[in-house]
């Protein structure tokens, strides 16, 4: 991208007055050994032991740390700063929306948001900012200076986003209709299904389970494509992420990572833990056929609707340059 020289200098006096950010050499570990350990303002970056690939960046409220994935091995993570009390972050499922390399906040005086990634038309982005240690932010994922540069440098439009809290439950944006998409319960005796590629016909691709719900969702590019019913053996806790490493003559290779922890790294998959969710086969094939390393599967244990009320989270707005 091309910019104009007074771009430059508007993007040097944005992070001239943010608080310093050091990269620490990784030294030997993975970038989940080191997530724990960084300060405020310090991050990884080992874009080497993953140079190709779909990308995932996993946001953890409780610890105030940012883990990145790319064909399902971590290569970057980081400290954040996100929303304060009253300004809380939404958790969620978001895609990427849209990008800008010098950004300033129509909803908060014009405050300068650098290498703008943005997650939800109300506001809600991933941008370069101050980063004292603690939520400090008006509901944005604050990145050091030069990590929200080298991201921004990577990631494409539809990129998935995940923001977890341990304590909050874990909701689906932006799509505001997922919790209700698709069959209805009473389809799993059937084993109907929809499944409408053509909706997004190219992008990055994330299937979201519920076992709360007992519905799979496909979103292609942020747009639902496929919902079908699902019954899951034994017990789910918590949030898991499954990335695809690759594919062969020997079927599909996944890695397993809890989103709500740094400890454990990724865990390699054994085929037969599949087995313990049932989808009506024609929805499995459909599925797996546009799946391609890198994708994600997200299993959680929570409902895929919104609060007590079961309302399907609403973030798009009709108008999205109000904000």
């Amino acid at each position: 991208m091309k910019l104009l020289p007074s771009s430059f200098f508007a993007i040097a006096a944005m992070i001239g007055s943010m608080a310093f950010a050091q990269q620490v050499p990784l030294g030997g570990a993975s970038p989940l050994e080191t997530v724990a350990k960084l300060r405020a303002g310090q991050f990884v970056w080992a874009p080497q032991v993953a140079p190709e690939g779909p990308m995932l960046v996993i946001v953890d409220l409780a610890t105030q740390r940012a883990v990145v994935f790319r064909n399902g091995v971590p290569f970057a993570a980081t400290t954040v700063s996100t929303g304060r009390a009253g300004r809380e972050t939404p958790t969620g499922i978001f895609t990427v929306l849209q990008k800008e390399v010098v950004h300033h906040s129509k909803t908060y005086d014009n405050a300068p948001m650098p290498f703008m990634q943005r997650l939800t038309w109300k506001g809600i982005a991933l941008h370069a900012g101050n980063l004292p240690g603690y939520p400090a932010s008006h509901g944005c994922v604050r990145l050091p200076a030069k990590f929200a540069q080298l991201l921004y440098g990577e990631t494409n439009l539809g990129m998935t986003v995940v923001i977890t809290d341990r304590a909050a439950p874990l909701l689906i944006a932006p799509t505001p209709d997922l919790a209700t998409s698709g069959v209805p319960e009473a389809s799993a005796s059937t084993g109907s299904f929809e499944w409408t590629p053509d909706k997004s016909p190219t992008g990055p691709v994330s299937v979201v389970v519920s076992a709360a719900d007992k519905r799979a969702v496909v979103l292609r590019n942020g747009v639902i494509i496929g919902s079908s019913h699902v019954t899951i053996d034994g017990p789910v806790s918590g949030a898991w992420a499954y990335a695809m490493r690759n594919r062969d003559a020997a079927g599909d290779h996944w890695s397993r990572v809890q989103l709500s922890s740094t400890k454990g790294g990724k865990q390699s998959v054994s085929p037969a833990e599949f087995e313990r969710f049932h989808v009506p086969e024609d929805f499995r094939r459909n599925v797996r056929s546009i799946l391609s390393p890198g994708a994600t599967i997200i299993v959680t244990a929570d409902s895929l609707r919104s609060g007590s009320m079961a309302q399907p989270l609403t973030v798009i707005e009709t108008d999205p340059e109000t904000h």
